[in-house]
Protein backbone atom coordinates (compact mmCIF):
# COMPACT_ATOMS: atom_id res chain seq x y z
CA UNK A 1 0.00 0.00 0.00
CA UNK A 2 1.25 3.50 -0.81
CA UNK A 3 1.64 5.48 2.41
CA UNK A 4 1.81 9.26 2.61
CA UNK A 5 4.83 10.18 4.72
CA UNK A 6 4.56 12.28 7.86
CA UNK A 7 6.84 13.10 10.79
CA UNK A 8 3.95 14.24 12.98
CA UNK A 9 2.77 11.76 15.63
CA UNK A 10 -0.55 13.64 15.72
CA UNK A 11 -1.16 12.85 12.05
CA UNK A 12 -0.15 9.22 12.54
CA UNK A 13 -2.61 8.95 15.43
CA UNK A 14 -5.36 10.46 13.27
CA UNK A 15 -4.57 8.08 10.44
CA UNK A 16 -4.64 5.04 12.75
CA UNK A 17 -8.02 6.17 14.10
CA UNK A 18 -9.36 6.44 10.54
CA UNK A 19 -8.14 2.88 9.94
CA UNK A 20 -9.77 1.76 13.23
CA UNK A 21 -6.42 0.41 14.44
CA UNK A 22 -6.01 -0.83 18.01
CA UNK A 23 -4.39 2.09 19.87
CA UNK A 24 -3.94 0.40 23.24
CA UNK A 25 -0.87 1.82 24.94
CA UNK A 26 -1.37 5.22 23.27
CA UNK A 27 -2.85 8.19 25.16
CA UNK A 28 -4.17 11.34 23.50
CA UNK A 29 -5.05 14.73 25.00
CA UNK A 30 -6.12 17.93 23.26
CA UNK A 31 -6.26 21.38 24.90
CA UNK A 32 -7.22 24.78 23.53
CA UNK A 33 -4.97 27.55 24.80
CA UNK A 34 -4.74 31.27 24.18
CA UNK A 35 -5.64 32.77 20.83
CA UNK A 36 -6.16 30.13 18.16
CA UNK A 37 -3.73 27.64 19.79
CA UNK A 38 -4.40 23.93 20.12
CA UNK A 39 -1.93 21.78 22.07
CA UNK A 40 -2.20 18.05 21.43
CA UNK A 41 -0.27 15.39 23.37
CA UNK A 42 0.31 11.86 22.11
CA UNK A 43 1.96 9.57 24.66
CA UNK A 44 3.14 6.16 23.44
CA UNK A 45 3.42 4.09 26.61
CA UNK A 46 3.98 0.49 25.47
CA UNK A 47 5.92 -1.46 22.87
CA UNK A 48 2.63 -2.54 21.26
CA UNK A 49 1.62 1.11 21.00
CA UNK A 50 4.99 1.95 19.46
CA UNK A 51 4.56 -0.85 16.93
CA UNK A 52 1.08 0.34 15.96
CA UNK A 53 2.17 3.97 15.66
CA UNK A 54 5.48 3.01 14.03
CA UNK A 55 7.21 5.52 16.30
CA UNK A 56 9.38 5.16 19.45
CA UNK A 57 7.84 5.20 22.92
CA UNK A 58 7.68 8.68 24.38
CA UNK A 59 5.79 11.96 24.51
CA UNK A 60 4.88 13.92 21.37
CA UNK A 61 3.45 17.40 21.96
CA UNK A 62 2.07 19.36 19.00
CA UNK A 63 1.27 23.08 18.99
CA UNK A 64 -1.12 23.98 16.19
CA UNK A 65 -1.23 27.71 15.52
CA UNK A 66 -3.53 28.67 12.66
CA UNK A 67 -2.05 32.16 12.25
CA UNK A 68 1.61 31.21 12.67
CA UNK A 69 2.45 32.33 9.13
CA UNK A 70 1.04 35.82 9.77
CA UNK A 71 3.27 38.78 10.67
CA UNK A 72 1.75 39.33 14.11
CA UNK A 73 4.43 39.86 16.77
CA UNK A 74 2.00 39.48 19.65
CA UNK A 75 0.70 36.18 18.32
CA UNK A 76 4.21 34.84 17.69
CA UNK A 77 5.17 35.83 21.22
CA UNK A 78 2.21 33.83 22.51
CA UNK A 79 3.37 30.80 20.51
CA UNK A 80 6.93 31.24 21.83
CA UNK A 81 5.67 31.29 25.43
CA UNK A 82 3.62 28.13 24.87
CA UNK A 83 6.62 26.45 23.24
CA UNK A 84 8.76 27.41 26.26
CA UNK A 85 6.21 25.77 28.57
CA UNK A 86 6.27 22.59 26.50
CA UNK A 87 10.08 22.46 26.44
CA UNK A 88 10.27 22.92 30.22
CA UNK A 89 7.90 19.96 30.70
CA UNK A 90 10.27 17.72 28.78
CA UNK A 91 13.58 18.92 30.25
CA UNK A 92 15.04 15.96 32.21
CA UNK A 93 16.47 16.34 35.75
CA UNK A 94 15.06 19.75 36.59
CA UNK A 95 18.27 21.23 38.04
CA UNK A 96 19.17 24.88 37.63
CA UNK A 97 22.76 24.62 36.34
CA UNK A 98 22.21 22.13 33.54
CA UNK A 99 24.16 22.10 30.30
CA UNK A 100 22.46 21.73 26.92
CA UNK A 101 23.78 21.34 23.39
CA UNK A 102 21.40 22.71 20.72
CA UNK A 103 21.79 21.08 17.31
CA UNK A 104 20.38 22.83 14.23
CA UNK A 105 19.93 20.14 11.61
CA UNK A 106 19.45 20.95 7.94
CA UNK A 107 21.03 22.62 4.96
CA UNK A 108 21.36 26.43 4.92
CA UNK A 109 21.44 26.37 1.11
CA UNK A 110 18.03 24.68 0.79
CA UNK A 111 15.37 27.04 2.18
CA UNK A 112 12.74 24.46 3.32
CA UNK A 113 15.54 22.63 5.16
CA UNK A 114 17.11 25.72 6.77
CA UNK A 115 14.95 25.85 9.91
CA UNK A 116 17.54 24.31 12.25
CA UNK A 117 20.41 26.63 11.25
CA UNK A 118 18.04 29.63 11.37
CA UNK A 119 16.98 28.83 14.95
CA UNK A 120 20.56 28.42 16.13
CA UNK A 121 21.47 31.82 14.64
CA UNK A 122 19.00 33.51 17.01
CA UNK A 123 19.82 31.62 20.22
CA UNK A 124 21.23 33.16 23.39
CA UNK A 125 24.47 31.17 23.81
CA UNK A 126 25.92 31.21 27.34
CA UNK A 127 28.47 28.39 27.75
CA UNK A 128 31.50 30.49 26.78
CA UNK A 129 30.43 33.37 29.07
CA UNK A 130 29.88 31.11 32.07
CA UNK A 131 33.15 29.30 31.38
CA UNK A 132 35.01 32.62 31.35
CA UNK A 133 33.30 34.50 34.20
CA UNK A 134 31.73 31.79 36.35
CA UNK A 135 28.19 31.12 37.57
CA UNK A 136 27.55 34.73 38.62
CA UNK A 137 28.24 36.15 35.14
CA UNK A 138 24.55 37.04 34.89
CA UNK A 139 24.17 38.36 38.44
CA UNK A 140 22.08 36.44 40.93
CA UNK A 141 20.18 34.57 38.23
CA UNK A 142 21.28 31.03 37.50
CA UNK A 143 21.56 30.50 33.75
CA UNK A 144 22.09 27.11 32.09
CA UNK A 145 25.15 26.49 29.93
CA UNK A 146 23.88 26.64 26.35
CA UNK A 147 26.08 25.73 23.40
CA UNK A 148 25.11 25.06 19.79
CA UNK A 149 26.26 23.50 16.54
CA UNK A 150 25.02 23.38 12.94
CA UNK A 151 26.53 20.13 11.63
CA UNK A 152 25.35 20.59 8.03
CA UNK A 153 24.40 17.62 5.88
CA UNK A 154 26.38 14.61 4.71
CA UNK A 155 26.79 15.99 1.19
CA UNK A 156 28.63 19.00 2.69
CA UNK A 157 30.71 17.26 5.38
CA UNK A 158 30.99 13.59 4.43
CA UNK A 159 29.93 12.76 7.98
CA UNK A 160 26.69 11.71 9.65
CA UNK A 161 25.25 14.40 11.93
CA UNK A 162 25.34 11.93 14.82
CA UNK A 163 29.11 11.49 14.34
CA UNK A 164 29.73 15.24 14.54
CA UNK A 165 27.43 15.68 17.55
CA UNK A 166 28.95 12.69 19.34
CA UNK A 167 32.45 14.15 18.93
CA UNK A 168 31.36 17.53 20.34
CA UNK A 169 29.61 15.87 23.27
CA UNK A 170 32.84 14.15 24.33
CA UNK A 171 34.32 17.59 24.93
CA UNK A 172 31.34 19.59 26.21
CA UNK A 173 29.50 16.82 28.14
CA UNK A 174 25.95 18.29 28.00
CA UNK A 175 23.20 16.97 30.28
CA UNK A 176 20.86 16.71 27.31
CA UNK A 177 20.62 17.63 23.63
CA UNK A 178 17.98 19.75 21.89
CA UNK A 179 17.61 19.10 18.16
CA UNK A 180 15.75 21.31 15.66
CA UNK A 181 14.83 20.11 12.18
CA UNK A 182 12.33 20.65 9.35
CA UNK A 183 9.65 17.97 9.00
CA UNK A 184 7.25 16.56 6.42
CA UNK A 185 3.47 16.64 6.93
CA UNK A 186 0.57 14.55 5.69
CA UNK A 187 -1.83 17.50 5.55
CA UNK A 188 -1.23 20.76 3.71
CA UNK A 189 -3.11 22.72 6.40
CA UNK A 190 -0.36 21.90 8.91
CA UNK A 191 2.46 23.31 6.78
CA UNK A 192 4.22 26.17 8.63
CA UNK A 193 1.46 26.20 11.27
CA UNK A 194 2.50 23.28 13.48
CA UNK A 195 5.34 22.76 15.97
CA UNK A 196 6.08 19.26 17.27
CA UNK A 197 8.18 18.74 20.41
CA UNK A 198 9.14 15.24 21.53
CA UNK A 199 11.48 13.53 23.99
CA UNK A 200 12.27 10.67 21.59
CA UNK A 201 14.92 12.38 19.48
CA UNK A 202 14.81 12.51 15.69
CA UNK A 203 15.84 10.70 12.51
CA UNK A 204 17.12 13.33 10.06
CA UNK A 205 15.52 13.11 6.62
CA UNK A 206 13.07 10.35 7.54
CA UNK A 207 10.05 12.37 6.45
CA UNK A 208 11.31 12.58 2.87
CA UNK A 209 12.62 9.02 2.74
CA UNK A 210 16.28 10.03 3.18
CA UNK A 211 17.09 8.04 6.30
CA UNK A 212 20.16 8.98 8.34
CA UNK A 213 21.28 7.68 11.71
CA UNK A 214 19.02 8.91 14.50
CA UNK A 215 19.91 11.41 17.20
CA UNK A 216 18.35 9.91 20.33
CA UNK A 217 19.26 8.75 23.82
CA UNK A 218 20.47 5.39 22.53
CA UNK A 219 22.90 6.91 20.02
CA UNK A 220 24.09 9.89 22.12
CA UNK A 221 23.87 8.54 25.67
CA UNK A 222 21.88 11.49 27.06
CA UNK A 223 18.21 12.52 26.77
CA UNK A 224 17.30 14.16 23.45
CA UNK A 225 14.45 16.63 22.89
CA UNK A 226 13.54 17.46 19.31
CA UNK A 227 11.59 20.36 17.84
CA UNK A 228 10.29 20.36 14.29
CA UNK A 229 7.99 22.24 11.93
CA UNK A 230 6.61 20.70 8.71
CA UNK A 231 7.85 22.69 5.72
CA UNK A 232 7.20 20.17 2.91
CA UNK A 233 4.46 17.76 1.90
CA UNK A 234 4.59 14.62 -0.20
CA UNK A 235 3.18 15.13 -3.72
CA UNK A 236 0.68 12.39 -2.82
CA UNK A 237 -0.72 14.72 -0.16
CA UNK A 238 -1.65 17.29 -2.79
CA UNK A 239 -3.41 14.62 -4.85
CA UNK A 240 -5.14 13.20 -1.77
CA UNK A 241 -6.42 16.63 -0.63
CA UNK A 242 -7.51 17.49 -4.16
CA UNK A 243 -9.34 14.18 -4.49
CA UNK A 244 -11.15 14.79 -1.19
CA UNK A 245 -12.28 18.27 -2.33
CA UNK A 246 -13.24 16.95 -5.77
CA UNK A 247 -15.40 14.18 -4.30
CA UNK A 248 -17.10 16.69 -1.98
CA UNK A 249 -17.78 19.04 -4.92
CA UNK A 250 -19.10 16.19 -7.09
CA UNK A 251 -21.46 15.08 -4.33
CA UNK A 252 -23.04 18.54 -4.34
CA UNK A 253 -23.56 18.57 -8.12
CA UNK A 254 -26.69 17.09 -9.68
CA UNK A 255 -24.82 15.99 -12.80
CA UNK A 256 -21.80 14.49 -11.01
CA UNK A 257 -23.43 13.28 -7.79
CA UNK A 258 -23.42 9.62 -8.87
CA UNK A 259 -19.71 9.70 -9.68
CA UNK A 260 -18.95 11.56 -6.44
CA UNK A 261 -20.89 9.07 -4.36
CA UNK A 262 -19.09 6.19 -6.07
CA UNK A 263 -15.67 7.68 -5.36
CA UNK A 264 -16.71 8.43 -1.77
CA UNK A 265 -17.22 4.71 -1.23
CA UNK A 266 -13.52 4.04 -1.91
CA UNK A 267 -11.59 2.97 1.17
CA UNK A 268 -8.41 4.81 2.17
CA UNK A 269 -6.38 1.87 0.85
CA UNK A 270 -8.11 2.10 -2.54
CA UNK A 271 -7.59 5.87 -2.65
CA UNK A 272 -3.89 5.47 -1.86
CA UNK A 273 -3.56 2.83 -4.57
CA UNK A 274 -5.21 5.18 -7.07
CA UNK A 275 -2.85 7.98 -5.97
CA UNK A 276 0.13 5.67 -6.42
CA UNK A 277 -0.95 4.85 -9.96
CA UNK A 278 -1.51 8.52 -10.78
CA UNK A 279 1.91 9.57 -9.47
CA UNK A 280 4.05 6.70 -10.73
CA UNK A 281 6.73 6.64 -11.85
CA UNK A 282 7.93 10.24 -12.09
CA UNK A 283 6.11 12.11 -9.31
CA UNK A 284 5.92 9.70 -6.38
CA UNK A 285 9.23 10.96 -4.93
CA UNK A 286 8.39 14.65 -5.27
CA UNK A 287 7.97 16.93 -2.25
CA UNK A 288 6.35 20.35 -2.41
CA UNK A 289 6.92 23.51 -0.35
CA UNK A 290 5.00 26.85 -0.33
CA UNK A 291 6.31 29.65 -2.54
CA UNK A 292 6.83 32.02 0.45
CA UNK A 293 8.84 29.47 2.43
CA UNK A 294 11.87 31.81 2.69
CA UNK A 295 9.92 34.41 4.68
CA UNK A 296 8.17 31.70 6.68
CA UNK A 297 11.47 30.11 7.71
CA UNK A 298 12.75 33.48 8.95
CA UNK A 299 9.63 34.03 11.10
CA UNK A 300 9.50 30.45 12.36
CA UNK A 301 13.22 30.45 13.21
CA UNK A 302 12.80 33.57 15.34
CA UNK A 303 9.62 32.30 17.04
CA UNK A 304 11.19 28.94 17.94
CA UNK A 305 14.46 30.50 19.11
CA UNK A 306 12.48 32.87 21.34
CA UNK A 307 10.67 29.88 22.84
CA UNK A 308 13.96 28.12 23.52
CA UNK A 309 15.52 31.27 25.00
CA UNK A 310 12.49 31.70 27.29
CA UNK A 311 12.63 28.06 28.39
CA UNK A 312 16.33 28.28 29.27
CA UNK A 313 16.22 31.71 30.90
CA UNK A 314 14.19 30.69 33.95
CA UNK A 315 16.02 29.24 36.92
CA UNK A 316 12.99 27.83 38.72
CA UNK A 317 10.94 25.12 37.06
CA UNK A 318 7.33 24.11 37.71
Amino acid sequence: MYQIRTDLALETQEQKQEEHADLKGVRFLEEKKGTDLVVSTVVIETENGAKTMEKPKGTYITIEAGSLEEEDEGYHREVSEELANVIKKLIPDKKEDYSVLVVGLGNREVTPDALGPGVVDNLFITRHILKEYGKYAFGEKTVPRVSSIVPGVMAQTGMESVEIVHGIMKETKPDFVLVIDALAARSTRRLKRTIQVTDTGINPGSGVGNHRHGLNQKSLGVPVISIGVPTVVDAATIVNDTMHNLIAAMSQSKLLKTIGNSLEEFSDAEKYELIRELLSPNLNTMFVTPKDIDESIKRLSFTISEGINLAFSEAVFA
